[in-house]
């Protein structure tokens, strides 16, 4: 039996895209309107794997789903990085000049913002996500009301495109992470996520940083959270590449000695486009 994939948003959304570039189009989806859905699906074992953006070119982190993450104690098995395409779609037989609002995610809706600004007659609408829009608009057979989607959408809701392209920024990605309850054994991976706190003193973040790059580490990404319970004490999320296993194991025992509550989030492989 195929695993099941557990998505943010409806099938046709960038979440569908991920899931079907990484499992193909069997793969069972199971569809959920927001983050904590997607994590209560993976705790409750209706899905075996969840796809869950973490972060956007433009936008930058999408720093509660870092703390979903950590919190539910989840791991991250794989990741995949999506360039981000918006297209506005509407009922057959519509032009752009019929329609009298645009409905989609609030992100999508900023990230075509100029192109919107030249159809002042247009009234933007938040919702919750881009592709269930436009299931809603085919559904419901809505007139008038255009969405803000992956073209996958149009051609599984019955929806022509009347825009391509619409983005303002052309060059933008979204990087995914995939994320299971547990581990997986170790094999010829190359890259790991590491979570771990420091206390709020002088040189206590740069010595970290000093071992990754003694021990031949690339640090990619680092994201800092405060501590709620704790003033002025932050938990550190490290995204780092490296060659050789027995360099990141190294770094990773150096570390556990030097900082709190380390933690590995996932070791899995480098999925960014060289």
């Amino acid at each position: 039996m195929n695993e099941k994939i557990a998505i943010q948003g409806a099938q046709g959304s960038n979440h569908h895209k991920v899931a079907l570039a990484l499992y193909g189009k069997d793969a069972p989806i199971v569809e959920c309107l927001s983050f904590d859905a997607l994590v209560d699906q993976l705790l409750n074992s209706t899905a075996h794997k969840a796809v869950m953006a973490i972060e956007n070119t433009i936008a930058g982190s999408i720093i509660p789903n870092y703390a979903l993450i950590d919190q539910n104690n989840l791991r991250i098995c794989d990741e995949y990085y999506l360039p981000i395409h918006h297209h506005l779609m509407a009922l057959p037989g519509q032009t752009i000049n019929d329609i009298s609002e645009v409905c989609s995610h609030p992100m999508a809706l900023l990230q075509c913002k100029q192109f919107l600004k030249k159809h002042a007659h247009i009234k933007l609408v938040e919702d919750v996500d881009t592709a269930e829009v436009a299931k809603r608009i085919g559904q419901q057979q809505l007139q008038g009301v255009a969405a803000i989607a992956p073209k996958i959408a149009a051609n599984l809701f019955g929806l022509k495109v009347l825009e391509d392209e619409i983005q303002t920024i052309k060059n933008n990605a979204t990087r995914f992470v995939v994320l299971q309850t547990k581990e997986q054994m170790l094999e010829d991976f190359d890259k790991a996520s590491l979570k771990f706190e420091l206390d709020h003193k002088r040189g206590s973040l740069a010595a970290i940083l000093n071992v990754l790059s003694d021990c031949k580490l690339n640090l990619t990404k680092i994201q800092s959270l405060p501590k709620i319970e704790t003033p002025w004490k932050y938990a550190f999320f490290v995204d780092v590449t490296f060659d050789v296993m027995a360099d990141y194991e190294k770094a990773k025992a150096i570390i556990d000695i030097m900082a709190e509550d380390l933690k590995v989030l996932g070791i899995y492989k480098n999925g960014r486009p060289s």
